[in-house]
């Protein structure tokens, strides 16, 4: 893949802040008192470091060296193993935990995303937990991101001018380009992404197939079942 942009990767946190959702997943792990958990697309680490505990192991792996290279920067870098990679670069141990955060499964096209399942199938323990979140296809959430309005506000690299161009689904893949202008130096970068939109059962059949179990699927941070018409799936499941 062609990596992001440093100054943008500089922005992820403010764009991205630690809230609920991030509250919901440290609970996951506290509430099963995991000694090791793995965060796979982990980002700029935000959430990743923030697991750390005496007595626990956390790894996070991502396939961007330059948000990689945010995370290890970050304060309470030192207590997680940082790892440039997809599930295929999961080091050979088994984890209590696994949290895919941030709708990063979108990203995991297929036939991609079943060799992850299947990845950390393999590197969960039986009666480990596996937790991720999706955007609900029937909310269609893509129709409020494109817009060739074009925003500008201020950043440490100078004044930033934003706007994007987003596709309908085709075969349920939605292809967004987000273009942003630097106007202290005139430079414009597009960072060009896919984003699969999977159905709630989709998820389900899929989660079956490699051995996993779903224990729960919710439509907020506060663990409310999941209704059709949600914005956002949830789901928690157990390794069989």
């Amino acid at each position: 893949m062609s990596d992001y942009d440093a100054r943008l990767v500089d922005l992820y946190d403010q764009d991205n802040p630690d809230g609920p959702d991030h509250d919901f997943y440290r609970s996951v792990a506290d509430d099963y008192e995991v000694k090791s958990i793995l965060d796979i697309g982990c980002g700029t680490g935000i959430l990743t470091a923030t697991f750390a505990r005496e007595g626990r192991t956390v790894v996070g792996i991502d396939p961007s060296e330059t948000m990689l290279a945010f995370s290890r920067r970050r304060q309470g870098a030192d207590t997680v193993d940082w790892i440039l990679g997809d599930s295929r670069a999961i080091p050979p141990k088994q984890f209590d935990v696994a949290v895919l955060t941030g709708n990063v499964v979108q990203h995991i096209l297929d036939p991609e995303w079943q060799r992850t399942l299947r990845d950390l199938r393999a590197h969960l323990r039986t009666g480990g937990v596996l937790a991720f979140d999706s955007r609900n296809p029937t909310a269609r959430a893509w129709e409020t991101w494109g817009s060739q309005e074009r925003s500008r506000r201020d950043t440490p690299h100078g004044p930033l001018v934003e706007w994007a161009d987003v596709s309908e689904p085709d075969d349920g893949i939605v292809t967004a380009r987000f273009h942003n202008q630097f106007l202290r130096t005139g430079e414009s970068v597009t960072e060009t992404a896919r984003f699969a939109f999977r159905h709630a059962d989709a998820f389900g059949r899929q989660l079956a197939a490699v051995g996993f179990e779903v224990d729960a699927v919710y439509q907020d941070w506060v663990r409310t079942s999941f209704t059709p018409e949600a914005s956002f799936m949830v789901f928690v499941a157990r390794a069989r």
